[in-house]
């Protein structure tokens, strides 16, 4: 059976991009960053709120292999996107499209920033370590 994933967006951001959490089995698992919203364009934009199926593969992201984490779990399915995955990352800079995970929201060098997320992440794909694949629900809450 596959577990219950819900990423609700609580507030978009034109300059630091779009935050949220992340909830595996109805509980909160850890916070999110993702793009703001620019019609779902290439790198630069969240993805539609809908449901998707993720399945776990190679990160094939450099930045990501070199702090040690070599699978993650890819967004399958975007219209006119691929290679949405889930990774460790700090700011709207380091997402490329992708959704970051982090234990909690917090400021860097005067910017909104996700802290902790190589930790979270770890966490996270030890809590997902017996899926190889789940559905992921996403919802806009501002």
């Amino acid at each position: 059976m596959m577990p219950s994933v819900e990423l609700l967006r609580l507030e978009e951001n034109y300059e630091y991009g779009t935050f949220g959490v992340l909830k595996l089995n109805k509980q909160i698992l850890c916070v999110t960053l993702e793009p703001r919203d620019e019609e779902n364009a290439k790198n630069i934009s969240s993805i539609p709120a809908q449901q998707y199926i993720c399945k776990l593969t190679r990160t094939g992201l450099a930045c990501v292999t070199k702090l040690g984490f070599n699978d993650t779990y890819e967004v399958i399915d975007v219209p006119g996107r691929y290679l949405i995955k889930f990774h460790p990352g700090t700011s709207f800079y380091h997402t490329l499209g992708c959704i970051l995970i982090a234990e909690k929201f917090g400021k860097f060098m005067g910017d909104r920033v996700i802290l902790n997320s190589g930790e979270t992440y770890k966490m996270f794909r030890e809590r997902m370590k017996d899926y190889n694949e789940f559905l992921l629900t996403i919802s806009e809450h501002y």
